[in-house]
């Protein structure tokens, strides 16, 4: 049996403005109709003997993930959340410890969340190629086949081949992982033959995996097994205890077990990979037109070229620019030449130094029970534009400092204010006074939508005492 284990912690902060910490890249449809975490999970689908994933993500995007699931018809085997994030060592190691609790030994096929695979077909075969290699007791990594002498990535050195005298297995020992090189170091990698390219993909037996953890990191999994025994289990989630998992090391597989284990093996995999880790990645891949730019949205160019750009909300325009990428989103704009977009980051430590919102959420912020954005915000009012899922409702709660107005523009609102059960259709509305109890509801079949007009003294969101909340926040 394999059971994938798709993790999905991380906050992708160099393709800021799209990817924030509350709504990260894995969670968006970067390359297509789907998102990258939707893409991952339908990869492994017509594997042999291959179940639904373990999902190991932020706490704060439990019902995201979840959410995502359900339109692919995926009902995952468990929900890990963290309550902090470790790295990928002791993430995998809590997976391999619910895996064990399901199944006698599986294979754990690990994959990062926001990767990009064109070549299925290949992937596949290379699982296969693996899986004997894996049940045997070895750890294995899936090295890129290099096309560029990449400064990006970490690398990992093949060494003997394995398989009987005389005979080709596509598996080689891994002599030893090497850190991100220098251009020239780069190419004399690309230049040997010898080299991969590190893509954080392993597949092992969880009993191996937990084996050479506690060889290697035995603090690290005495924490995780810790942390999933005292865990809660709350409908589709895991909820690991906060405190002992907050007490585990933090350390990536690589580091904890993969480089200092005698079993690690890698398989060149060369199907069209790529980690999705910058704006000029996502122009490699993209579709672009006859002058190389790729182009998202409502955009128009005069004399542009090998341009990556994306508009959101509005029209953007470019005349005369080559070489850049340009991002609009509702409240940031982001323009960088396409070979500075490794800084990025820099920008987003800059919003985070200065407590500034736009790292952490868009102006459209996720629920459990549905959306909402901004229209506009002053002093003592703010408009929202609030979607409710159907079926789901908002908790039961009041607030201190601030009253409601709902008008109801799209659907039916079922609401309690106070004593009250009141039914709303569209182009109807209610006030809520400051210090009232209500909850709001939607009983339909569609999505419901309203405008809420917010007045008062204070019109932040921990203005919100919730009394009773079915999503348990």
């Amino acid at each position: 049996m394999i059971i994938p284990v798709i993790l999905s912690g991380g906050t992708g902060s160099r393709l800021w403005p799209l990817s924030r910490e509350l709504y990260p890249k894995q969670l968006l449809p970067l390359v297509n109709d789907q998102t990258m975490l939707q893409n991952t999970v339908l990869r492994t689908n017509g594997l042999e003997d291959v179940s639904e994933p373990i999902v190991v993500c932020n706490e704060e995007h439990r019902f995201m993930v979840a959410e995502q699931l359900r339109p692919i018809a995926i009902s995952p085997k468990a929900i890990l959340l963290e309550p902090v994030g470790r790295n990928t060592a002791p993430a995998v190691a809590v997976a391999a410890l619910q895996a064990l609790a399901d199944d006698n030994d599986p294979l754990l096929l690990v994959l990062p969340s926001d990767h990009v695979i064109q070549n299925n077909a290949c992937f596949h075969k290379a699982i296969a190629d693996g899986a004997e290699l894996a049940k045997g007791g070895n750890l294995l990594t899936f090295g890129i086949v290099p096309i560029a002498p990449e400064t990006g990535y970490g690398y990992i050195k093949a060494g003997k081949e394995l398989g009987a005298k005389g005979e080709e297995s596509g598996a080689f020992k891994v002599e030893r992982f090497v850190e991100k090189p220098d251009r020239t170091t780069a190419e004399q990698y690309l230049a040997s033959g010898d080299y991969y390219w590190n893509s954080g993909m392993f597949l092992f037996s969880a009993t191996t995996y937990l084996q050479e953890l506690e060889r290697f990191a035995p603090e690290m999994l005495y924490a995780c097994r810790e942390a999933y025994a005292r865990a809660e289990r709350d409908k589709d989630f895991v909820r690991l205890h906060a405190e002992s998992f907050a007490n585990c090391p933090s350390d990536s597989i690589d580091y904890a077990v993969m480089e200092k284990t005698a079993s690690a093996v890698v398989i060149p995999l060369d199907a069209g990979w790529s980690d999705v880790g910058s704006w000029s990645a996502l122009w490699e891949i993209g579709e672009r037109d006859a002058n190389d730019n790729v182009i998202k949205g409502d955009v128009l160019l005069h004399d542009v070229n090998g341009s990556y750009i994306s508009a959101e909300n509005r029209l953007v325009a470019a005349v005369g620019v080559e070489d850049y990428v340009i991002i609009e989103t509702a409240d940031a704009v982001l323009i960088a030449r396409k070979d500075h977009v490794q800084d990025v980051k820099a920008i987003v430590n800059q919003l985070n130094a200065q407590g500034r919102k736009e790292s952490v959420t868009h102006r459209k912020v996720y629920r459990p029970w549905g959306a909402y954005q901004s229209v506009d915000l002053d002093d003592r009012f703010q408009v929202k534009r609030i979607t409710v899922n159907p079926g789901a409702s908002l908790s039961l709660q009041m607030h201190h400092h601030r009253a409601e107005h709902w008008i109801v523009v799209k659907g039916t609102a079922s609401i309690i204010k106070g004593g009250e059960v009141i039914l709303l259709s569209e182009n109807q509305s209610i006030y809520i006074p400051l210090g009232v109890t209500h909850r709001l509801e939607n009983p339909g079949v569609i999505p419901l939508e309203l405008i809420e007009v917010q007045s008062g003294s204070y019109l932040g969101e921990d203005d919100i005492v919730r009394l009773e909340d079915i999503y348990g926040r």
